[in-house]
């Protein structure tokens, strides 16, 4: 690695002229001086030879020698030495890491949580299936403004080209990516460690501020408008990017769009060309090795880049991930804002590379592959035809499913859980309900984990359980509850889940009177369910019907964080389709109208589940409050007092007195009524929900999907 630190203006080519006029001055100076001593040498007395010595002596101390004096120096090396004093210094950046050995003493680098130096590379995150965070800068800041006191939309320019690899554990594995980035701090406020490459918050906004990212994305997400699942955009301080392309290079020779795989672990050479005069970004990929292309893969030009950077930015590497594994290096850097950065060298960079088959082995060597599998097939189903024969002996009989073999990577063993979980002993225990009980455990690598035992004294036990693990093992969101794997043991099954400190939600709302949670966390809880079930709906590949929503199965993490969890009853179908079962199941309270005559569990239904939620957080009652002389239905309760036209008096006491107006306590008990419509048909579904939600304008949103009078099915726009 070299680095070059020094001053502009003035420049190298400025240093030169002034060293250059330096030296000739010195040169005519010497020469001026010999020819001064030679004419001295040379000059005789001009008077006579007097042979009287007294004489003599009087008339040479008449006599003086002509003074003299150096020429002043140039007016042009004067007028340089006073500029060049009065321009004021600013740092440059010029470096190249052609390996990062010579970082290994992490000196060089600002090396932030998960980054590490390892071998030769970088490894951003860590290679478990814990959530990962790492970022790297470098220590000196590049100078981005050079003179904000007085112009700052005049912004400097700089070049930089890197090497990366990417590479998961299992190629169909979610993807991540990373980024390269320009911020003015190393902890961008409200990133998370998750996603959002740990640069971004959960909410998808562009405020100004100093931060530009250029991500090179290996997954698809629809939520933040994600063309596919392999691309490069460029963020302003946003994960929602401004402009984005798939992955790939134009061939300099005929000019057609090659794609590029960034997610098959081989080195990918990108270039990045910041023009602050223009305010443009140029990114440029491709394959290691190659020549870099004429044609930029994706440009970016507009004045707005202004609005997000400031006068220094530190510039580095960012990325996060989940619990699936996707190793991220980088394996080379070089970055220049004098002009083009120095050139990588590729030819010794290490390769990574997905599992394949050679393609150059000979005929002898294929037939001698076939004929070793054909036998250990042959022996493999030796030994399983014995396996099963001695099983099906056993006075009790262990039923093979194919969920089994799809869930094998995740599979713990019992032996493990119960130590886990102290024997399951009742220290541990967190709950129970009608599928069975829920211990705290804490397996071999201190990682807190909820371990739910389910009961199943019939086969439709073990089809609600498999119904879970079918639909929690795929699916992958910030506000659903993380499923790290499962355990059968004879009539014995078992979910291991992420572990949520802060229990349910019921218990905050209706158990805990000491402590009333405050509006600004209810609030919060209600945009994270939203998220959760319209991601169920509308966010994956299948829309997933959940059948059960209910406060208690909305769980809390560390951060009070709602996550919605118990996926037992679960069912799925193809988006357009309609599910194939009928029976009714749910909690009283919760279920939609429309399922007691027999209907299909909808989308519809479930929205209706969580319009009761909604109304549970903000009147702090439950769905059916029993009493003696007749029970009290939350939703005909609210509903009534809508029509009274004094709604807001539902709300919990202690929630109106933090509230200085009520108006959005209002909005969220007729969001409420308008997802517990009578008609199926007239409820919101959950994506202009989250849309009303997270404040997007939705005109009319209610206006239809009335939170009506129990006898009445006017608009509450009518009403009004």
């Amino acid at each position: 690695m070299y680095t070059l630190t020094f001053l502009k203006p003035p420049t190298l080519t400025t240093f030169a002229l002034f060293f250059f006029l330096d030296h000739l001055h010195l040169l005519l100076l010497n020469l001026v001086n010999r020819k001064e001593e030679h004419r001295r040498s040379s000059l005789r007395s001009p008077f006579p030879q007097i042979s009287t010595p007294r004489k003599t002596l009087q008339m040479r101390r008449q006599w003086r020698r002509p003074q003299w004096s150096p020429p002043p120096p140039p007016p042009l090396l004067l007028f340089i030495l006073t500029v060049t004093t009065l321009l004021p210094p600013s740092s440059s950046l010029d470096f190249l890491y052609n390996n990062f050995t010579s970082a290994a003493n992490m000196t060089d680098l600002i090396l932030i949580q998960d980054s590490r130096v390892e071998s030769t590379f970088i490894r951003l995150i860590n290679e478990s299936n814990q959530f990962s965070l790492g970022r790297v800068f470098h220590p000196q800041k590049l100078s981005i403004i050079p003179d904000p006191t007085r112009n700052r939309t005049r912004l400097s320019s700089f070049s930089t080209s890197f090497v990366f690899s990417i590479l998961p554990d299992i190629s169909t594995s979610p993807g991540f990516g990373l980024c390269f980035v320009l911020l003015n701090s190393t902890s961008p406020p409200g990133a998370i460690a998750s996603q959002n490459f740990g640069l971004f918050p959960d909410m998808p906004s562009r405020v100004p501020a100093p931060l530009i990212a250029v991500e090179f994305d290996t997954g698809l997400n629809d939520e933040v408008n994600d063309i596919d699942g392999n691309h490069i955009g460029i963020d302003l301080n946003s994960i929602l990017s401004v402009k984005d392309q798939t992955a790939g290079y134009y061939d300099s020779v005929n000019g057609s769009f090659v794609s590029v795989d960034m997610r098959n672990g081989q080195n990918i050479h990108a270039w990045i060309d910041f023009d602050g005069p223009n305010f443009e970004i140029n990114v440029t990929i491709a394959p290691a090795g190659l020549r870099r292309p004429r044609r930029p893969t994706l440009t970016f030009r507009d004045p707005v880049i202004a609005n997000y950077v400031s006068a220094d930015m530190f510039v580095g590497f960012s990325a996060s991930k989940t619990t699936w594994v996707e190793v991220r290096r980088i394996l080379a850097w070089s970055l220049s804002d004098t002009g083009a950065p120095r050139e990588i060298n590729t030819t010794g960079l290490p390769v990574f590379f997905l599992d394949s088959p050679s393609s150059s082995l000979s005929t002898g060597a294929i037939a001698g592959i076939v004929v070793g599998c054909v036998v250990f097939i042959c022996l493999l189903g030796a030994v399983g035809y014995f396996i099963w024969w001695k099983l099906i002996r056993e006075e009790e009989e262990e039923e093979a499913e194919e969920w089994e073999l799809e869930f094998w990577p995740h599979r713990f063993s019992y032996e493990d859980l119960s130590t886990a979980t102290d024997s399951f002993s009742n220290d541990r225990l967190l709950g129970s309900g009608g599928f069975g009980k829920v211990y705290r455990g804490v397996l071999s690598n201190s990682n807190e984990v909820a371990v739910k035992c389910v009961n199943h004294d019939s086969k439709q036990g073990l089809r609600e359980f498999m119904a879970e693990i079918e639909s929690m093992g795929r699916l992958q969101h910030k506000n659903l509850v993380q499923m790290r794997g499962w355990c059968r043991r004879k009539n014995e099954l078992m979910l291991v889940y992420d572990y949520m400190p802060n229990g349910s939600l019921n218990q905050w709302i209706f158990d805990n009177p000491k402590e009333s949670m405050p509006w600004r966390l209810r609030r919060q809880v209600i945009n994270d369910v939203a998220e959760g079930l319209n991601y169920l709906h509308h966010g994956w590949e299948q829309v997933v019907i959940h059948r059960d929503i209910k406060s208690s199965n909305i769980l809390l993490d560390s951060d009070m964080r709602g996550r919605l969890g118990d996926f037992g009853l679960a069912k799925l179908y193809e988006h357009g389709g309609a599910p194939n079962t009928t029976r009714v199941v749910g909690t009283l309270g919760y279920l939609a109208p429309e399922l007691a005559s027999a209907s299909s569990p909808t989308e519809a239904s479930d929205v209706y589940s969580f319009g009761v939620v909604v109304l549970e957080v903000v009147c702090g009652r439950r769905p059916i409050e029993y009493a003696e002389e007749e029970d009290m239905v939350l939703v005909d309760w609210v509903r009534d007092l809508y029509g009274e036209g004094v709604v807001v008096s539902a709300a919990d006491e202690r929630v109106r007195a933090e509230c200085e107006t009520g108006d959005e306590i209002e909005l969220l008990l007729k969001l409420g009524l308008a997802c517990c419509h009578p008609d199926p048909a007239k409820r919101p579904t959950m994506r202009e929900i989250v849309s009303l939600l997270i404040g997007s304008p939705q005109e009319d949103l209610l206006t239809g999907l009335t939170p009506v009078a129990a006898a009445d099915t006017a608009s509450p726009s009518a009403q009004a």
